[in-house]
């Protein structure tokens, strides 16, 4: 390997490292929970999130947020009793059950997008000229997500 490439590589993982670190201090699962009341775990907001898009199977809410199936019931199972969803029999085969956002719901989740989605101070802090390349750089590297990646939509 030579020093050229060494130092590239080093610099790749530092950038990562450095990205990392900022987007995981970020952190907003306290304020999530003190705001929402859906209780621990971050899986109940992420299932409201995915919601969002329309009814689901417990097997789709699975597959959806990379869970197995005894799990995602468990979390809808404390979200329909917290008001947030409901089941209701699938139109196609009665042996599934759809879950669908209730107002509650859905006002929950657009709350959590809302505290998801609010810059962190000091993004906020940066010359415009800065946040410019910074959205070019992001929009590079989004465009570069594999076919299939669910990451953000």
């Amino acid at each position: 390997m030579s020093d050229v490439t060494r130092r590239a590589d080093e610099q790749l993982v530092r950038v990562w490292s450095a990205l990392y670190d900022y987007v995981n201090a970020q952190d907003r699962r306290r304020e999530l929970q003190a705001a929402l009341g859906l209780g621990g775990g971050f899986g109940r907001v992420k299932v409201l999130l995915h919601l969002e898009q329309g009814p689901m199977t417990l097997r789709d809410i699975a597959d959806a947020n990379g869970l197995d199936a005894p799990y995602a019931t468990v979390i809808c199972d404390k979200l329909v009793e917290k008001g947030f969803v409901i089941r209701t029999p699938h139109p196609d085969d009665n042996r599934r059950k759809l879950v669908s956002l209730t107002q509650k719901g859905r006002d929950t989740a657009q709350l959590a997008r809302k505290i998801l989605g609010e810059p962190p101070k000091s993004l906020t802090t940066l010359p415009t000229a800065d946040l410019a390349v910074l959205e070019e750089l992001m929009a590079r590297l989004s465009a570069q997500r594999p076919a299939g990646d669910l990451t953000r939509d």
